[in-house]
């Protein structure tokens, strides 16, 4: 199930949605948001997993509230106005709800979103120690496991370096893709660094040797490292 939040500077639009959702069982909306700020303070303590949120707002544009978000949850966009489309896409949304919409467009919406969270989170225990499926550009790119070189990040992106193909760019936390990678094998290094253990060629002087690459041991997380890498 995904937890949903939306955010409108309408109520009547926040009650449509909360209305909508209700008509699908792998939907939980939480709640509902007319100011920005509130919506972001409630958004740093409890993560949701799908965002429907307005475009054009007084205070924030949702484009300025999208971005200033920790946790990057999936995201629908609902607008009045079908400028925005473009830059709405290029924010990598799940989808643009164009007001007003019908309830069989916005189960278009979700049901996109829903298999996206469904490929991302749900794959059998056995199969998701082997692969990660991660939205990235307009679809979801299969990353296999024991072809990632190390991972890097990048402002509001992650850049996953592989062996065996250029390197994947996705949208997502550090923190969100180290919860789902196996803890026996990958460890974070650095504020901008993950590493997979099996990957490393050398450790001299703080800095990590992988694959002609130098990558620094941040001093936050050295102590760790060396605990593990002494197993």
């Amino acid at each position: 199930m995904m937890k949903t939040v939306a955010v409108d500077d309408e109520p009547l639009a926040l009650d449509l949605i909360e209305t909508y959702c209700g008509n699908f069982d792998f939907l939980q909306y939480e709640k509902g948001f007319t100011k920005a700020g509130v919506a972001l303070q409630y958004l740093e303590k409890n993560p949701v997993d799908l965002l429907f949120l307005d475009i054009n707002m007084p205070a924030m544009s949702g484009m300025e509230f999208y971005k200033s978000l920790q946790h990057k949850p999936m995201l629908i966009f609902t607008t009045s106005y079908s400028e925005y489309a473009v830059e709405s896409y290029d924010a990598g949304a799940i989808d643009y709800l164009l007001k007003p919409y019908t309830l069989s467009r916005f189960e278009k919406a979700v049901r996109k979103a829903n298999e996206t969270h469904n490929l991302i989170n749900n794959a059998p225990g056995s199969e998701k120690e082997k692969y990660l499926m991660l939205k990235a550009d307009y679809g979801v790119v299969k990353i296999t496991l024991a072809d990632i070189l190390f991972i890097e990040g990048l402002d509001n992106y992650l850049k996953i370096h592989l062996s065996k193909q250029q390197p994947v760019v996705v949208r997502m936390t550090m923190k969100a893709l180290q919860d789902n990678l196996p803890e026996n094998n990958f460890i974070r290094v650095h504020r901008s660094y993950i590493i997979p253990f099996n990957r490393i060629d050398a450790v001299r002087n703080k800095i990590i040797s992988i694959a002609g690459e130098e990558i620094p041991i941040g001093k936050s997380y050295e102590d760790d490292f060396i605990s593990l890498f002494k197993r």
